[in-house]
């Protein structure tokens, strides 16, 4: 039976076209993607490492969202924090790069909240799934390459006091479930 042809365009169909292409006409069409959007300059460098700071765009997008401004009126932006990690993880898969990620968006959040009172509760749901996410990436790490990442998590937990919804309960649980050696000062004991 003939295989019935559709409109539908897939992945496998450019790839057959892209692998008739000379060099010349592959950096062409990667300088056209290049120019054509920030993300997909964003992507690029960090793919290759360009620049002096691959993670700095994506850290820009994640400030953003998750501290934004509030004096314009900029809401909270979860969804396009946690884009941020998952376009820099496709890019590069960097296990340290995705854990300062991680940190960096629970930190945004973890300082939003301190500094302007009580969220709700997808926004301190959204923290601690972040927060357990970033400890596990972190305890991927060789054991000589966590110490200032943890330093930032455990920050988390000391600033996090007094922050109701379960969220400091739960960064508590995280941090001292991941990291049983540090010793639970009694402020923080359950």
């Amino acid at each position: 039976m003939a295989r019935k042809k559709t409109d539908r365009a897939s992945w496998s169909d450019v790839k057959t076209t892209i692998a008739g292409l000379d060099p010349t006409e592959l950096i062409k069409l990667i300088g056209d993607l290049y120019r054509l959007s920030k993300s997909n300059k964003d992507f690029l460098h960090a793919r290759f490492s360009v620049g002096e700071d691959p993670l700095k765009p994506y850290k820009q997008i994640i400030q953003d969202a998750m501290y934004p401004d509030v004096m314009r009126d900029k809401p909270i932006g979860i969804s396009r924090g946690k884009r941020a990690i998952s376009d820099y993880s496709k890019a590069v898969g960097d296990i340290r790069g995705e854990a300062e990620l991680m940190v960096f968006f629970a930190e945004c959040g973890n300082r939003f909240t301190v500094d302007f009172g009580d969220i709700d509760e997808n926004f301190y749901d959204a923290l601690l799934h972040m927060y357990a996410r970033a400890v596990d990436k972190v305890l991927e790490l060789p054991e000589p390459e966590q110490g200032e990442l943890r330093e930032r998590l455990h920050d988390i937990v000391t600033s996090s006091s007094g922050i109701g919804w379960g969220y400091h309960d739960g960064v508590v649980d995280l941090y001292y479930g991941a990291f049983p050696d540090d010793e639970q000062p009694a402020s923080v004991m359950q």
